[in-house]
């Protein structure tokens, strides 16, 4: 009798361990199935219009992917995909993305780097706009209340920056990008997503 219990109770610690890496290969192949096109094998998009998701925030990832699927977000490109999942493939997907790694990205206009940094880092206390950095962190590596910017497209970041400032993307939180953006002049918001690019 013992002997059984013992066995048994093996068999579910081999089930309980067995249970994450199913999921992580079962969000790996959906993954390759359904975003890889895109967004790049591993999250490492290559295409300018379509955003990195290697090493963003878990929760960001998720976020978006409920706001596509209510229409709190736009995209045609992105609606008939979510409204084929459910809650658990967003949470495993975003988790998945969260754990790639990161390929070096490059700014494609390297003289505006100087003033990206300089918006990113100090922002412009005569238009009232804040530093970047003060959400999304030196580095750009974001936390777990703010998106990673570090090494995202530049061409991306800026038609979302421009979406924000036009009222065109409400999704955010407490308004604070289309507050943000609608500081942006077009001459910032064209250095400072250079400058995101050239993260690491």
């Amino acid at each position: 009798m013992r002997a059984r219990l013992q066995a048994a109770a093996t068999a579910l610690s081999l089930l309980a361990a067995a249970a994450p890496a199913t999921a992580q290969a079962d969000a790996s192949a959906q993954a390759a199935r359904d975003c890889f096109a895109c967004h790049g094998p591993g999250g490492n998009s290559v295409l300018p219009i379509f955003p990195r998701l290697a090493g963003q925030q878990a929760f960001y990832i998720e976020k978006q992917l409920r706001d596509f699927r209510s229409g709190k977000r736009q995209s045609e490109v992105m609606a008939p995909i979510v409204a084929q999942m459910n809650e658990d493939d967003f949470a495993a997907l975003a988790a998945f993305f969260a754990a790639q790694q990161p390929q070096p990205n490059r700014a494609d206009d390297e003289a505006q780097l100087a003033a990206g940094k300089a918006l990113y880092d100090d922002g412009n206390t005569r238009s009232g706009l804040p530093a970047c950095a003060g959400c999304h962190q030196p580095g750009g590596l974001g936390n777990e209340r703010f998106p990673r910017l570090a090494g995202q497209h530049a061409a991306y970041t800026a038609a979302q920056l421009r979406l924000f400032k036009s009222g065109g993307r409400g999704n955010d939180r407490a308004k604070v990008m289309r507050t943000v953006a609608e500081r942006l002049s077009d001459d910032e918001i064209a250095a400072v997503v250079q400058y995101l690019a050239s993260m690491p």
